[in-house]
Order: C-alpha cells, then sequence, then structure tokens
C-alpha cells in the first residue's frame, strides 16, 4: 500500500527516501492527488481545530478511498471525555506498572506512531487504541498513582529538535510496516431501547406524536423502548441500543460515543454523523462514485475567484456543517460574494459553492439498513427558495410534505438515493435530491433524518416505526449473536 505523508507547511529536517510528502493545501487544493491504487494517507497536521486544514485531511483522504491515520473519528474521539474515561480504564494497569516519576505531580509522554525511547509497551498499547500518529499524552499524580488525564494531537511542527531524528525513524518504520491503528471495541447486546430527545430543542427530528408511536411500536418487534433526554446520559448502561431523536446541534456527542464504547448498536453512529455533517466530504464522495450533482466547487481562499466564472450567478453558498438552511446563502452579487466567503472562511478552510437550481419541491428518501424506507416530496416553504425557511434565529417554516409510496417515486430518485447513501453507511439517512426536467441530481445525504408523524408517515402509518424498530431488533440480535454478555449495571 502507498503511503502519502501530508504536513502543514514543507519542513527541510523531514525527508524520507521513497516516500511521497505533500502539504496540506496541496492535498486539499488537487482532488486527483494520490488516487492510483491502495493509498494509506498518513496526516502529521494538527488537527485539534474541528474545519481546520489537519481535519479536512483525513476528511477527504476517506472521500477518496484512502485510508487516513488519523481517520474523522479518531480525530473526534479525543474531543469525547467519555472516549478519555473509557481509554484511562483500559490503559491504566499498564500505566501504574510503568510509570514512576515520582518528582513531579505532571507527566507528558510525547508517543510518535506508536514509540517512545524509554515506555515502549506502553506507548504501543497507546497507540494502538488512539490512532492518532503524534500523540501528548499527560498524566496527573494523584491520591499515590498516575492517571490519564488528557490527550493531544500534535503535528510536525511541534516536535522538539532533539526528537526529530526518533520521529523519522518511527515514521520509516511505520511506512515499512504498513501497520494501521486499530481500536479495540466491545460487543455487548440486549432488549431495551434509549430514544433519545430533548424536549426544549427547537428542530426537533421527529415531534412528540412520532416518539410516542415509536413507543408503541416496539413491543411489537420484540423491544422495550423508553425516552431519555439530557440528564440521563450516566442511565446509559441500563440499554441495549440508542436511537438518536435529537438534532444535531444539541445533546447527541457524548451519548452517541458513550453508547458505541459501549458496544451497543447506536442510530446515528458517530462516523455517519461526521460525514453526512460535512458536505465538502460529502461532494468528493459523490464526485469519485459518479453521482450527479449540480455543478459544485470546492472553495478554499485561493479559488474564490473562479465561483462565479464556473458558477454563474445566482449561486448558493454553503458552510460545510451548515443545517436546516443555516448558513447557506443564495449569492447574487459579487459584493455578496466577498462578504459572504470571508465570514465564512472565520468557519472553515473549505466552503461550497453549488449552481442555484430552482424547483417547486426537492425529493426525500428515507434510506435504513441500505433499504429504501419512505419517500416525499418536500415543497419549499412559502415565499423562500429553500424547504426550510428560519425565521428570527429560531423559528423554522417548512414547507408541505408530500408522501408516497416507494414504487410511485420515480426509479432513477430511489436508485440514485439509495447508492449514494450506501456510500456513507447503514445507518438512517435522508437524501436530498433535485428533479429538472428528465434530470436527477443528488444534493445531499443527512442522518437523523426527520420521521414526524403526519408527514413521513402518510402513507405507511405505524408500519414505518415498526420497519425502523425492526432494524434495532435484528442488529441486537446479531449482537447478542457474538456471545457477549452484557454486564449488570
Amino acid at each position: 500500500m502507498k503511503t502519502i505523508v501530508i504536513t502543514d507547511q514543507n519542513q527541510e529536517w523531514f525527508e524520507i527516501a521513497d516516500a511521497t510528502i505533500v502539504t496540506a493545501r496541496r492535498y486539499l487544493a488537487e482532488p486527483e492527488n494520490g488516487n492510483e491504487g491502495s493509498v494509506r494517507v498518513l496526516n502529521l497536521c494538527r488537527t485539534g481545530r474541528y474545519q481546520g486544514r489537519g481535519y479536512y485531511v483525513s476528511l477527504l483522504a476517506e472521500a477518496r478511498g484512502q485510508h487516513p491515520v488519523p481517520d474523522v473519528k479518531t480525530i473526534a474521539d479525543l474531543k469525547s471525555d467519555a472516549h478519555l474515561r473509557a481509554l484511562e480504564a483500559e490503559v491504566q494497569p499498564l500505566v501504574e506498572e510503568t510509570l514512576h516519576h515520582d518528582e513531579s505531580e505532571r507527566f507528558q509522554l510525547d508517543v510518535y506512531l506508536g514509540k517512545h525511547s524509554t515506555h515502549p509497551a506502553l506507548a504501543e498499547q497507546l497507540f494502538a487504541k488512539v490512532g492518532v500518529p503524534l500523540l501528548r499524552v499527560l498524566f496527573a499524580h494523584a491520591e499515590g498513582r498516575w492517571r490519564l488525564d488528557d490527550l493531544q494531537a500534535v503535528g510536525l511542527a511541534d516536535i522538539p529538535l532533539q526528537n526529530r531524528a526518533f520521529l523519522l525513524e518511527a515514521v520509516k518504520s511505520f511506512i515499512a510496516e504498513g501497520a494501521t491503528a486499530k481500536r479495540q471495541i466491545a460487543k455487548r447486546g440486549g432488549p431495551r431501547l434509549a430514544i433519545l430527545w430533548d424536549r426544549n430543542e427547537p428542530h426537533k427530528p421527529s415531534n412528540e406524536e412520532a416518539l410516542q408511536r415509536f413507543l408503541k411500536a416496539a413491543p411489537l418487534v420484540g423491544l422495550q423502548a423508553e425516552l431519555i433526554g439530557p440528564e440521563a446520559l450516566e442511565r446509559l448502561p441500563e440499554f441495549d441500543a440508542l436511537f438518536n431523536r435529537a438534532g444535531p446541534e444539541g445533546i447527541i456527542e457524548e451519548f452517541v460515543r458513550s453508547a458505541e464504547s459501549l458496544g451497543m448498536p447506536v442510530v446515528d453512529d458517530s462516523e455517519s454523523i461526521l460525514k453526512c455533517g460535512n458536505k465538502v466530504f460529502m461532494q468528493e464522495l459523490l464526485n469519485r462514485h459518479r453521482i450527479d450533482t449540480p455543478r459544485t466547487l470546492i472553495v478554499h481562499r485561493g479559488n474564490v475567484d473562479e465561483i462565479v466564472r464556473t458558477l454563474g450567478l445566482p449561486c448558493v453558498l454553503k458552510l460545510p456543517d451548515s443545517g436546516f438552511g443555516l448558513d447557506v446563502v443564495k449569492i447574487e452579487s459579487e459584493d455578496s460574494l466577498r462578504k459572504e466567503t470571508e465570514r465564512f472562511f472565520e468557519k472553515s478552510e473549505l466552503l461550497i459553492a453549488q449552481e442555484w437550481l430552482p424547483s417547486e419541491f426537492d425529493w426525500r428518501v428515507g434510506v435504513f439498513d441500505r433499504r429504501p424506507l419512505f419517500v416525499a416530496k418536500y415543497f419549499m416553504a412559502p415565499g423562500h427558495w429553500q424547504v426550510n425557511k428560519v425565521v428570527d434565529g429560531q423559528q423554522l417554516i417548512d414547507g408541505k410534505t408530500e408522501a408516497m409510496t416507494i414504487g410511485e417515486a420515480p426509479e432513477r430518485v430511489i436508485n440514485t438515493a439509495l447508492r449514494a447513501a450506501n456510500l456513507v453507511g447503514r445507518s438512517l439517512y435522508g437524501a436530498d435530491l433535485k428533479q429538472v426536467e428528465d434530470r436527477i441530481y443528488l444534493i445531499e445525504v443527512n442522518c437523523n433524518p426527520n420521521i414526524d408523524a403526519g408527514n413521513e408517515d402518510q402513507v405507511m402509518g405505524d408500519v414505518l416505526y415498526r420497519e425502523v424498530l425492526g432494524v434495532f431488533a435484528r442488529r441486537i440480535a446479531e449482537t447478542r449473536g457474538g456471545g457477549t454478555q452484557r454486564p449488570a449495571p
């Protein structure tokens, strides 16, 4: 497997024979870079900033079918307290056995691709479980023993002069061995389903009537379901699967990661949330698999002048993690374009610009477990060019929804939605498409799609809720079939 090493900037001292070394700026700006054959991307950039260059290197490597180290889930795990605490429990025996630095209350261990000169076993275990190539591990001494206190991903520019030769050898060894970071996840299972929601959330993925229908449908597929709220994180071990019905801007991250650390089926899983939550990733993925989209430009600071020449005006500018029409703006002048790109660049290194395709409605195809679940037309909000209109920063005004059977929708709409959603995974997705005359364009794939009583269930009724929970029942049974018993909470 070919390895490409990505760095924030050119470093004269960082030279490795027979290795391709590319700066992050070049890698992000040249989509064709390294697409031939099987490629592993060793990301030695700083990845601590969400939507910074280092983050996008790993994100786009995954979209291009490459194998980034670290991957985007690993980067996100570093910000999770639940992940840190789970890791602490796993490494504590080796920490107590090998750390003996009584002269201070703090200790820093810099691990380079699983290597450390004086703590080789601990470094190897940390890299195997965390998967970050340049990892700074901080320990604190309290109550007579060392405890894991924090994890930080550092970049090549952070390597002290005295450690450079050691790092070069670690990178050469990594490339030669073809090692990949793998994390250990235990399997678990059982008959209780937690449905996460937040009563106070303004943009709920399911209204209260739909939630009650999920609860009513659960016994019909052999499950006991319970609604849980933001205060119930510590109760997760009581359950055996988690169904997220809270919005992406809310409470979900710690719940999802905690549930995954317990080995239970989770919808939506953290990887789907990361991938669907970034429109740059989605565009790269769709391009790679030749799925038709509106003319689109991935924008960085060096190609802003190409937007109007490529797409014309009006066009649409999007922040990569925008949702519900927030931070998605219609651009009608070059002056507006300059102002909005500068505003967006303060939040993200990459943006999405797309041709404007006016239409009366968008198609929404719900996909779950790689099969079509429902299909509907989402009409534009009254007097607006999108299906949602945000008023006063909070209130969401929707256009009408018109559901139909799978067979009534154009076959190309269903097939295109399935192809796109199945590229992401086997979770619950909402694929959005536009139809312009006889052409079908995939706009995006969303995780955590709306399932509201009176909208998406217009045709299927209660069957829709049984179909969704039936997937949970099967996945729990699959997990139990692995033979792992869940300990008592």
